[in-house]
Formats: C-alpha cells, sequence, structure tokens
C-alpha cells in the first residue's frame, strides 16, 4: 500500500494533473496532490499585476516534500494562478517581463528572499512623467526640424545627448547642415551659447581661458574662455593641434575646467557639439581614441531627399535658417527631463543585452580595440531617453538597436586587414546585432 502512494506522489511531483478520478478505497492520496500547490498572495495579485507574471520564475512551494518539487511547480501553476490575473499591460504604464530564455545564468531560479528587490525594479516610470517628457521632447525636435528638413533621426539623437549630458560629434560632407543643426538645437534651448571655429593656430587658452595680470587692481585675475557656456558648437574640430584638442578632455569628462591650479566649474546643463568632414585630411588632426570615447554620439545627416531638397529651393530666400527658431525650452526644463529619464526602468535582461553586445566588440577577431565600460553606461543613459521620448517608462530591445550603431561604432578600432577589406565600425556594429541574440518582449513560459 505504501509503495502505491509514493509512486502517486512522485507522479505529482513531476507536474501531472488530476485528470483521473481517484479510486473510493484510497482517500490517503488526496494530500500527496494538494500539498505541494502554490500559495496564493492576496495583495500581491490585487496591487502588482507584473508581479503575478514574474510568479512563474521565482515563486518557490511554502513546503516542498522532494528537491525536484520546486522545478516542476512553476510550470503547473502557471496556466492556473497567472492565467486568470493577467492584464494587457499599457504601453507606458506597465513594463514588459523580458525572456530570456537564450542566456542561461539570467533565468536561474532565485531564492524566495530575493522577491521584493525583483518587485522593486519592475516598477516604471510614472505615467504623468513620462507623457510629460514625450512632449517636451516632441516640442524640441519639432523646433529643430524646421532647421534641418527631413532628419528626425540624427535631431532625435542630438537631443538625447542633450537630456543625457554628453556630447555630440557631427561628421558628414560640406554643406549638408551640420552647422544648422548645432545652432538650431541652441536656439530651441533658453540656454548660452558660443561658437568655436577650431584653426591651426588655436591655442588651448584661446578655448579654456587665460589668467592675466591687471595692472589697475594689482592682482591676477582669469578670463573665462569661449568654453563656459551650456552648448558650445566646436566647428571643423580635427583642423585644430592636437595641444587645443586635449584642452577639451577634462570640460569633456568631467565638465569643469583648470587653469592654473584653479578649477571652474562650466554651467549645467553643459554640451559640445563638434562637427568635422571624413574627407578633406589634408592640414588636420585626428582625433585620438581618447577624446572620441567623450562622445556620447557620433552620427551623419546625409544629403536630403528629392520632395525636400524641392522645398528648400522654394524657400531659397531664407540665408539662415537656425535664426527663425525660437527657445521652446529651459535650461530647468532640460534637467527636469534628464531626472524622469532615471526613473525609466531596465530589466536585468536589457542589461545582460546590453554587457553581451559589448562584450562582443572586445571578442571579434576583426576588431583591434573594442568597446569600453564608458560605452556600456553611455547605450544604457540613452536607451533610457529613447524610450521616455516614445511615450514609455521601460526599455524595450529596439531602444537598444536603435542607438547601438551611434554609441559603440566610434569607439571601435578595426584591424588592418579588415580596414584594407573594405569593413567599417558602423558596419561591424550592425554584424553584432544580428549576430548577439536580444531578449524577447513578453512573459516567459
Amino acid at each position: 500500500m505504501s509503495n502505491e502512494n509514493d509512486d502517486a506522489t512522485q507522479l505529482g511531483s513531476i507536474g501531472r494533473h488530476m485528470s483521473k478520478p481517484q479510486q473510493p478505497g484510497n482517500p490517503q492520496a488526496r494530500p500527496a496532490f494538494q500539498a505541494p500547490s502554490l500559495p496564493t498572495h492576496p495583495q500581491e495579485q490585487d496591487g502588482d499585476e507584473e508581479g503575478t507574471v514574474l510568479s512563474t520564475h521565482n515563486a518557490t512551494p511554502s513546503r516542498p516534500t522532494r528537491p525536484t518539487v520546486p522545478m516542476a511547480q512553476p510550470m503547473q501553476a502557471q496556466p492556473t494562478q497567472s492565467a486568470p490575473t493577467q492584464q494587457p499591460l499599457p504601453q507606458s504604464q506597465s513594463a514588459p517581463v523580458m525572456a530570456t530564455r537564450q542566456f542561461p545564468q539570467t533565468t536561474a531560479p532565485s531564492v524566495k528572499p530575493a522577491q521584493p528587490a525583483m518587485a522593486s525594479s519592475m516598477m516604471s516610470a510614472p505615467q504623468a512623467d513620462i507623457t510629460e517628457f514625450h512632449e517636451l521632447f516632441a516640442q524640441l525636435v519639432g523646433n529643430v526640424s524646421q532647421v534641418v528638413v527631413g532628419k528626425e533621426q540624427p535631431i532625435r539623437q542630438c537631443a538625447t545627448a542633450m537630456i543625457v549630458g554628453g556630447h555630440i560629434l557631427l561628421e558628414d560632407n560640406p554643406g549638408t547642415g551640420k552647422t544648422q543643426l548645432a545652432r538650431g538645437l541652441a536656439n530651441s534651448i533658453d540656454m548660452s551659447f558660443k561658437r568655436i571655429q577650431f584653426t591651426p593656430d588655436l591655442l588651448p587658452s584661446d578655448v579654456v581661458g587665460v589668467t592675466y595680470y591687471d595692472q589697475k587692481n594689482g592682482e591676477f585675475e582669469y578670463r573665462e574662455g569661449p568654453i563656459f557656456a551650456s552648448i558650445v558648437l566646436a566647428d571643423e574640430i580635427n583642423r585644430a593641434s592636437p595641444k587645443t584638442q586635449s584642452a577639451l578632455l577634462e570640460v569633456m569628462e568631467e565638465q569643469k575646467v583648470t587653469v592654473d591650479g584653479e578649477t571652474h566649474a562650466v554651467p549645467q546643463p553643459f554640451m559640445v557639439i563638434a562637427t568635422q568632414n571624413p574627407i578633406e585630411q589634408l592640414g588636420t588632426y585626428k582625433l585620438p581614441e581618447a577624446q572620441m570615447d567623450r562622445f556620447l554620439i557620433k552620427t551623419t545627416i546625409g544629403y536630403p531627399s528629392h520632395d525636400v531638397s524641392v522645398n528648400i529651393l522654394k524657400q531659397v530666400n531664407v540665408t539662415d535658417r537656425a535664426s527663425t527658431v525660437h527657445a521652446v525650452l529651459t535650461g530647468n526644463d532640460v534637467l527636469r527631463m534628464r531626472a524622469i529619464s532615471e526613473t525609466v526602468r531596465l530589466d536585468d535582461a536589457i542589461i545582460e543585452y546590453i554587457v553581451r553586445l559589448v562584450e562582443a566588440t572586445r571578442h571579434n577577431e576583426r576588431i583591434q580595440v573594442g568597446s569600453s565600460m564608458r560605452g556600456a553606461l553611455a547605450l544604457t543613459r540613452c536607451a533610457r531617453v529613447w524610450a521616455a521620448s516614445s511615450n514609455r517608462g521601460y526599455v524595450v530591445p529596439d531602444d537598444v538597436k536603435q542607438l547601438a550603431v551611434a554609441v559603440l561604432a566610434h569607439r571601435i578600432t578595426l584591424t588592418a586587414e579588415a580596414t584594407f577589406a573594405g569593413s567599417t565600425p558602423e558596419q561591424m556594429i550592425e554584424q553584432i546585432l544580428n549576430e548577439v541574440p536580444s531578449p524577447t518582449v513578453g512573459a516567459a513560459a
């Protein structure tokens, strides 16, 4: 008689449903099927729908009878427990669960004490803040689009860099609107703006400032350079000497300037927009890798389409489009949007995906120098801003894919063989995006 009960208990632990009726003469077999049932938590089902979805991964029975029971019970409890309570997730209120079955280390069952931390990480940004962010971001992009027509993607990237607090490198052919884009973005925000035309005879003191002796007062005084502005346009940055380019290293990373042993902070928010031409290399100095890594995003504008070109020619009398726009945001609005973007939720699967992308650049045989950790941080911060601009309080894999080339391409160095073969950093990042599996949006089965 005991052998039959043991067989029934083992079958119940494997996940068999009670489809066959029990024999009347064997009443003791019923507790073996009811004991390992998944405990219910009314307080989590009422107020935490996302926790109900995650219960299929992290929930453990309160009284396991055998070591194999906790591994089989979540699979049995999913159709009976989570299916009735799971509701359709709104686009901007609740974050979906990222199924990471291709990442074994992220799907390992966790212990019961780790559930409160998981529940707190599932909280996304409030809907009111995300809506406010989305509206302000749309106003900024729409205003700059009046200056550079038909180039929404690079405009969104520049606005993303400004909100994150990073810097932009615009590299494109002459006459594509690089300077107009930088001036249009500066005129759209009510902040200080200064322009520096980089030339071969430009000195570091012409950028960061100089300490001079005031004969009238009989003391040394510091005169600020044009770098002390919220938005600084470094036009044709590759035409200056390397020592002048190096004067921007400290201010771009630490947002402060040290002159004669004294440190001076720059205004906040602060952003450097640099431009350069990729075709004119005579009399220019290539930016070092250390300075390239300090740019958050490197992007291009490209030529306009046929219809846009026709409309521009119809407005041929408008010589300076950047001067026709007015400010739609203030510096406080930018800081407010930056604070909202910091509340956008990042799933563990998204973080794992970003790390795998960066690590793939370090182990590729055609890449000599891969992306640094600064690149992974930059991609993470930009993805949160990109998600909030799409009126979402959580990051999805498409946000990372749309920004990976602009954020990581200028941080890698190809081997000589790959360069001679005609490969470009942008093509290598696209290849890595196709090779590295991305998380799947939705509840994992």
